[in-house]
């Protein structure tokens, strides 16, 4: 299929975003040139905790969204359905022992939207779902979702980035950071750290975290809550958890190769201080606690070993709804910018490929678009 509105992108990130983006409108018969700072994933997608989900309470057109993007991560994983990145056996959560617990309340909530939820007590949990130190489970018990699973984007990436190849399209990493070109006031191209230019019909702004801040460079506003994030990889144990846990003190995914992916809010308060450089410190005793939190949810407590440790901005709205879509002030000029990347990664794809091959909305982001942040 080929689009007659443009023939021709220019995408900012190799991050899930920009590469899934990229990846549809090459077939499209576009021609498509993806430009990163650095390797592919080497951003917010290389340390997301990657649960693929709709748990918990949202707005009705973002629960939309999510669960289609699970509905097409479930027809990959019918396509590799021995890939060992993408997995979809349940997620457990639950809350603290406090005024502050909300499960029953989440629970009724998911069983409103006909989300598959299961209530458990502690003694269920084993039965269900294996590897969890059930002794942790608070006594209002937890929510397990069947139909949750997970994803590692930067493997996932690794593939699309292959079809993209085949299908013409250029990957360019090597040139530092790059720019939206805005020449006659819209969108012409984008232009390298090192001076290249690349001309184009239309230009995806997919940086992350660095969105918004390069949309202001353009005079345009959104919405930016992002935190620091901080995402532990283990070294690979034999250990017979499957599902993904979201628990008071640490979430925990399984990953490739018999590793855990760790991550907790407070962690990344508590031990991560930016520098003026643009790194950050971390403080080891910090790290030291998350594996303690995490060993303490999975059955027999296991010994767990940092292998890799991932530290930067987590990509959140100001206002925590996606924001997809064209800025509309300035013609060919389009941004994806969002928390759960990883369950969004194909359907904001697929749904943003659509608005930029044809010039036509897609009424499932008429929610998100990046106007409701304009003064």
């Amino acid at each position: 299929m080929t689009d007659n509105t443009i023939s021709s992108a220019v995408i900012i990130g190799a991050g899930i975003f920009g590469v899934s983006t990229g990846v549809q409108l090459a077939r499209r018969g576009i021609r498509v040139t993806i430009l990163n700072d650095g390797p592919p994933a080497n951003g917010a997608s290389g340390r997301s905790l990657s649960w693929l989900n709709s748990a918990r309470m949202r707005s009705e057109p973002y629960h939309r969204l999510r669960m289609a993007g699970i509905d097409r991560y479930r027809t990959l994983s019918a396509r590799h359905p021995d890939a060992e990145w993408l997995r979809f056996d349940g997620g457990l959560t639950w809350d603290a022992d406090d005024e502050r617990n909300e499960i029953d309340a989440a629970y009724r909530h998911e069983l409103s939207l006909a989300y598959d939820a299961q209530r458990l007590s502690a003694a269920d949990v084993a039965g269900v779902t294996p590897g969890v130190d059930a002794g942790t489970i608070t006594p209002q018990g937890a929510i397990f979702n069947p139909g949750e699973g997970w994803v590692d984007l930067p493997a996932l990436i690794g593939v699309l980035l292959k079809e993209f190849s085949a299908l013409g399209g250029v990957l360019v990493t090597d040139q530092g950071r790059a720019r939206v070109v805005i020449e006659g006031g819209r969108a012409v191209g984008a232009e390298t750290a090192m001076g290249e230019r690349f001309p184009a019909d239309a230009v995806v702004l997919a940086a992350g975290p660095a969105v918004p801040r390069m949309a202001a460079e353009s005079g345009q506003t959104i919405g930016d809550g992002t935190p620091v994030a901080l995402l532990v990889q283990t070294r690979p144990l034999v250990h017979p958890l499957r599902a993904v846990l979201n628990t008071p003190r640490v979430a925990v995914r399984p990953a490739p190769g018999g590793t855990f992916a760790l991550d907790a809010d407070w962690a990344a308060d508590e031990g991560v201080r930016p520098r003026a450089d643009g790194g950050y410190d971390i403080d080891d005793s910090v790290v030291t606690a998350l594996l303690a939190e995490a060993a303490k949810v999975m059955e027999g407590n296991p010994r767990l070993e940092v292998a890799t440790i991932g530290v930067g901005g987590k990509p959140i709205p100001g206002d925590g709804e996606p924001v997809v879509g064209a800025l509309k002030a300035i013609p060919g000029y389009y941004v994806a910018f969002s928390h759960s990347g990883a369950t969004l990664g194909l359907i904001v794809g697929e749904l943003l490929a659509h608005e930029v091959a044809t010039g036509a909305e897609h009424p499932m982001l008429a929610t998100f678009r990046p106007e409701r942040f304009a003064p």
